[in-house]
């Protein structure tokens, strides 16, 4: 074999070890359904020290099929550990099918050496990791890498200067930039925060630790959420200050010198290593995946796009059968040389309403945007209005906030929920269409355009789109959250986008467009002062009015798509 940097190189002769993958990867490989047959018995080689940029031995495990061939290899770079669900996830059944996986713990993480520093040292640690690949006697020069949310985000660290061996990629509910994930036009995504907050500093010491931390994460969480003032909060309920959140929460622009660096976006405008992208609808990393596509796409980049009807976790539960066969199709075709399982068309998607699949050529397709408009008598209209007259108002109180329900979040309430209980509040405005004489699909990225006077200057704007049927149940389409200053009592205008879909309201459905302050504790409460929200003590409520110069922007169908079975059918 020939390094691509030193010329060639000889390697020693490599015996593999007796060892069995760990047990309890055996016993919850043995729960799953709908996986394809194991081709190969796995062999397992733990607890491997690779050194990391600096010298930090990253301990790492290298899962290998247990038979006579030349087999290709996937990195799989994780901060959550080495144990469940990415050793039977990810070790196990790829090893079954026909890769050596390497499964590594990212610097200062399940017993690797150094310490953790939120993204500062994955690219450089990856590019190490590939430099102690090259010497393993079992590496046949063929890599490819697979993963998960911050696992997909050590992806695109390594194709930031992507080594040659790298020859596919598979991102799963893909994180590529860090703040996008934290904050969203100036709120904090607080509910996220303290999630990742407590997966990157317990889930990595094992199942006990992390279950013990979520109890009392939930215990906690309305005094963690509410506190006055914000900043800090957390430390009761995460055992101790973590200085890599201490930054991030206390960091809404996205300019601020200290998110340099933090992005891996630039990866993907230049890339030529072939991608699939997988996520769901309500996946807390949707927008990140779909924005992913189209810097691979302008990229002239070989890529694939899924999108099914998950959210960030079920989409590795509920949905793994399908994410499982959509990534190793992809891995076999490039990895292999094996196309047979890839899908006819670039993109696949889950249309909710219907329940079913369709394959598009591209994402998204081509639509007509579709303005819809609000009423004072409360209703929901493609009538453009005649004035800009305020057609409702309502009162925001930030010491009772408006409560969060399901949408695009990491907890286990995230995706679709009925909305009436929340819809009942006077501190919410909905804006309901008529019952619908032919089925529509929305197809595409979805916004409001909102004219808005307050007050006291300053409120957040959270706005979601509903599907509401003959039953009179209001269930969430996708939604956004923007943050306003306003000129006293003129009013003033933002655009909020709302991330996208791919929904059939059906016939005898409404559409309903949902208006409030707020989603807490998904977003951090705005104190309504203009002071920060992580250092406020002091809440103004505020009385906002929304003016007949606002829309709802959708993108409808204009034409018809190829139905798809599932994935994996």
């Amino acid at each position: 074999m020939t390094s691509p940097t030193h010329g060639p190189v000889s390697k020693p002769t490599w015996a593999p070890p007796a060892g069995k993958p760990p047990l309890s990867a055996r016993m919850m490989r043995a729960t799953w359904r709908r996986l394809p047959a194991k081709l190969h018995d796995v062999g397992w080689e733990p607890g491997l020290a690779v050194p990391g940029a600096d010298g930090s031995p990253l301990i790492t495990d290298h899962y290998f099929p247990r038979a006579e061939g030349d087999f290709p290899t996937l990195l799989v770079r994780s901060p959550y550990g080495r144990g469940l669900p990415w050793s039977p996830m990810y070790g196990l059944l790829f090893a079954e099918q026909g890769f050596h996986v390497v499964l590594q713990s990212c610097r200062g993480t399940g017993g690797s050496g150094g310490e953790f520093d939120l993204w500062r040292n994955e690219a450089a640690d990856g590019r190490a990791t590939v430099s102690w690949l090259r010497e393993q006697p079992w590496f046949n020069g063929t890599l490819g890498t697979v993963g998960p949310s911050y696992l997909a985000y050590t992806q695109w660290a390594l194709a930031l200067d992507p080594p040659p061996e790298l020859k596919a990629m598979v991102a799963q509910v893909s994180l590529h930039d860090p703040h996008a994930l934290f904050h969203r036009g100036g709120a904090l995504h607080l509910e996220t925060a303290l999630a990742v907050g407590l997966g990157m500093n317990y889930q990595h010491q094992g199942m006990g630790p992390f279950l013990k931390a979520t109890l009392r994460l939930q215990r906690r969480l309305r005094d963690v959420t509410t506190a006055k003032p914000l900043r800090g909060a957390y430390a009761s309920a995460l055992g101790g200050e973590l200085p890599w959140l201490d930054g991030v929460m206390t960091h809404p622009d996205a300019k601020d010198p200290y998110w340099n660096g933090a992005s891996s976006a630039r990866s993907a405008e230049r890339l030529r290593v072939p991608t699939a992208l997988i996520t769901g609808w309500h996946d807390a990393l949707a927008d990140q995946t779909l924005e992913q596509y189209d810097r691979l796409r302008a990229a002239g980049c070989e890529t694939a796009l899924l999108v099914g009807p998950w959210t960030h976790t079920s989409a590795l539960q509920q949905g793994w059968p399908e994410v499982f066969a959509e990534s190793l199709a992809w891995l076999r075709a490039h990895l292999d040389a094996d196309p047979s399982g890839l899908r006819p068309t670039r993109v696949r998607v889950h249309i909710g309403g219907e329940n079913a699949w369709r394959n598009l050529a591209d994402w998204p397709p081509a639509t007509d945007l579709s303005p819809w408009f609000p009423t004072a008598q409360g209703h929901l209209t493609r009538q453009a209005p005649t004035d800009s007259a305020a057609v409702a108002s309502f009162r925001h109180d930030p010491e009772d906030p408006t409560p969060s329900l399901g949408g695009s979040v990491l907890s286990r309430t995230a995706g679709p929920r009925d909305n009436r209980t929340l819809e009942a509040r006077e501190d919410v405005l909905t804006f309901t269409g008529p019952p619908l004489t032919e089925p529509v699909d929305v197809l595409g990225p979805v916004s409001a355009r909102l004219s808005i006077s307050t007050d006291t200057g300053h409120t957040d704007v959270f706005t979601r789109l509903c599907d509401v049927d003959a039953q009179g149940r209001s269930v969430n389409v996708c939604d956004g959250l923007g943050r306003l200053r306003t000129d006293g009592q003129e009013p003033s205008q933002i655009t909020v986008p709302m991330s996208s879909t791919a929904h059939r309201f059906a016939i005898g459905h409404r559409m309903r467009w949902q208006i409030s302050a707020g989603a807490h504790p998904r977003y951090a409460r705005n104190p309504g002062t203009g002071e920060s929200q992580m250092d406020a003590t002091a809440f103004t409520p505020v009385h906002i009015t929304l003016h007949a110069d606002s829309a709802l922007l959708l993108g409808t169908d204009t034409r018809a798509c190829e139905p798809g079975p599932a994935p994996n059918g």
